[in-house]
Formats: structure tokens, sequence, C-alpha cells
């Protein structure tokens, strides 16, 4: 099995990359790599480590903790999990996905706040909007919306993810309604719907001046030519995949804590790193083959620029809730719908604390060699300061 990680090759090639890139990089890109090469090494500092079962010594350096460290997301998932737990609900779960149109990549790459954020806001729009129309469901939804950026293969592929229980609460807030048996919501009114507010949305933010142009689209600074580059996606099909729905909340659990804290591509995928490039297993999602797993070899350069180009703006929130799971509401609503599931005698069993492993009542790190826990008995500073790398 291949040890090869995002980090040694940051390592090895960043400096180089760094020095031919100077000038064209984000101040938030230039932190990231720095993260990724530093973390748990002896440059962030760490702890010596005795078992309390067999005394043996270990030495654990810290993480780095950043958001698109491959390495680091295995713990925050579990945290976000644990928190998340208790809103779940005693019903099958779907999940929605709401892509956008290559055109729309192209240029949401120069504006990822605004545009990235369209999406949640357009996404959640719409099944909120269709799940209340009487026709449909004639109910009000609770989402949990998480972003990818990425395509398997690490193309620039803007995507949200959107988990939501297969039923609501009435529009009188008095019933649990439930979604039809093997139906929740017609896919070619949600594509068409979104694909409608997401334009609508996207027109309303060039007229107000959020967006920026560069290189060979400079020219959609002017409204009419704006407008000429959005018509033909005005007949085009959005792509609004729906899946089948999940086995009850443990399965739901499961699920997220793959997709919650993924980031555009793990260390698993990685095969090698030689003169040829970067060589990563990828998903061909257009095959109809059963086996759509492949590999990729990219210029080591390409490999890097793919990867930095999934950083997110400071402070953006990659998961998001709306509707009944929002965050000044959930608490509340989720004490309501259980209410109402319970009345209506719903089968599905809500999961019980030890589905998730309770990472705040066992030891944080565990003897490799006897399984027991291990406690700290010597603490070490970081060697470096935080700074990004030097472009020199």
């Amino acid at each position: 099995m291949s040890t090869l990680e995002v980090a040694d090759i940051f390592r090895d090639h960043g400096p180089a990359w760094r020095r031919a890139k100077a000038g064209h990089l984000s101040l938030g890109q230039l932190k990231v790599m720095s993260a990724i090469e530093r973390c748990r090494s002896a440059a962030l500092g760490g702890h010596v480590l005795c078992c309390e079962g067999c005394a043996e010594m270990q030495v654990a350096y810290n993480s780095c903790r950043n958001r698109h460290c491959p390495k680091c997301q295995g713990t925050a998932a579990r945290r976000w999990l644990e928190n998340r737990q208790a809103d779940l609900l005693p019903v099958d779960y779907y999940h929605v996905v709401f892509t956008l149109p290559a055109p729309i990549s192209d240029i949401a790459y120069q504006n990822k706040a605004v545009i990235y954020n369209l999406l949640f806001k357009a996404a959640a729009q719409t099944l909120l909007t269709i799940a209340a129309d009487p026709k449909r469901l004639g109910a009000r939804l609770g989402i949990t919306a998480v972003l990818h950026t990425w395509g398997s293969s690490l193309t620039h592929h803007p995507h949200i993810h959107c988990i939501v229980p297969g039923g609501g609460l009435s529009l009188d807030g008095q019933r649990w309604v439930a979604r039809k048996p093997g139906f929740f919501l017609p896919v070619r009114v949600l594509s068409r719907l979104f694909r409608r507010l997401f334009l609508e949305k996207l027109r309303a933010a060039h007229h107000a001046g959020l967006l920026q142009f560069f290189g060979k689209h400079r020219n959609l600074v002017d409204g009419t030519a704006f407008a000429n580059y959005l018509s033909p996606l005005r007949k085009t099909e959005w792509v609004v995949y729906a899946k089948r729905p999940f086995a009850g909340p443990e399965a739901v659990l499961a699920y997220l804590s793959r997709y919650t804290h993924r980031v555009a591509i793990s260390n698993s995928r990685l095969i090698a790193c030689d003169e040829r490039g970067v060589t990563f297993k990828w998903k061909d999602y257009r095959s109809k083959r059963q086996d759509r797993y492949k590999t990729l070899t990219l210029a080591t350069d390409e490999f890097i620029r793919r990867f930095l180009i999934h950083v997110l703006p400071r402070g953006f929130h990659r998961i998001r809730h709306y509707g009944l799971f929002a965050n000044h509401v959930r608490v509340k609503q989720v004490q309501r719908l259980r209410q109402l599931l319970s009345e209506h005698s719903v089968d599905t069993v809500l999961p019980e604390s030890n589905n998730v492993e309770d990472k705040s009542t066992t030891s944080t790190y565990i003897c490799k060699s006897c399984g027991a826990s291990m406690i700290i008995i010597e603490t070490f500073e970081r060697q470096l300061p935080r700074a990004p790398p030097g472009l020199s």
C-alpha cells in the first residue's frame, strides 16, 4: 500500500513551484501549502506519550487542523458527527445533488465566495419551494448542504450535496407529512427551478457589481456580453440528481462521515510521484462500465495547481443548514418533529449514542501495541512560525 501523501509532494516540489508562480498565488493558497507541509511534523510541536498498559513510549506530532489537509479531516468529521447525531430524525433520508454547468464553473473560480454562496442559496430555495407546494409534498423541509468544488480528477466542478429527511412539517405546523413510497420530489421540476433561481441571482450579482472577470472572460464586465454568455444556459438541462434514500439514520451518519469533511483528494488515492508526475486513482462517472475506477498521471506542477484551486475563501462555510435545520431553530424544530413522529408510530429506531464513537469519553491516544490509553508526559513547542512559506 502506498504511503505517499500530498504533504510529500508539497515538500519536494512546493518551493520550486512557488518560485515559478510568484505573484500569482493567494495568501490563502500559500497558507494551505505551509500547513500541509508541516502537518504532524516536529515543525508544529507535539507530545511524548507513555502507555498506561505496557509503558511503551511514542512521539505524537501536532496536526495543522487546516480544513484542506487530507490528514486532519478524520478527527474534525468525528467531532462534527457527534454534534449532529442529536439532530437526526427516525426516518429515511434522501440525497440530492445540484451541479453548476461548466460555463458557470469557469467564472465561479474567479468569484468563489459570491457564486458558491449563490449555489447554496439557489439549491436550498429550490428544495424548500418545491417541497412546500401542496401538489408535491406540502411541507417544510430540513436541509443539510455540503459544498464540494472538485471532480474526481481534481478539475473545478462546484456542486452541492443536500441531505434531507423523507418528509417534513405540514405548513400549519400540526403534523408530519411523509413522502410518497419510492418517490420524493420530481428531479426535472427541481432542475428547472434551480436553473431559474440561480440565473436570477447571478444576474442580480452582476448588476450590483459583485463579480470580477479576468483573462478570456474580461469582456463579461459588460452587461450585454454577460447576458449573451448566460443565454444558452437557459435552454440546457442543469444536472440535479436524486439518489436512492438512505436506510435510516445510521446510514446517514455513515454517509456524512465520508462527505462533510472530504478534501479535494485523499492520500489513499495517491499512487506515485516520479519523473512522469503524480499518478492517482480517480472515478470516471461518465463511464458505463462496471469498473469506473482508473488511474491518471498529471505533471507535478499541474497536480499542485489543481489541488490549490479548491482552496476556499477565508471564513467561508462549506456546511450549511436550512429550513427546519437552520441553526437558530434546529433544536426546537427537531424536538417538535420527533414528537409528531412518535405520535404516528414511525418504526425506524433512533441511533443510540454508541453508533458513533464517543471520543469525549475515550482517550485521545491509544497504544498501537496493547490498545491501552496513553498519557502525555512531555510537550514540545513548534519549531517554525505559522507564516506561509517564502517565495525565494
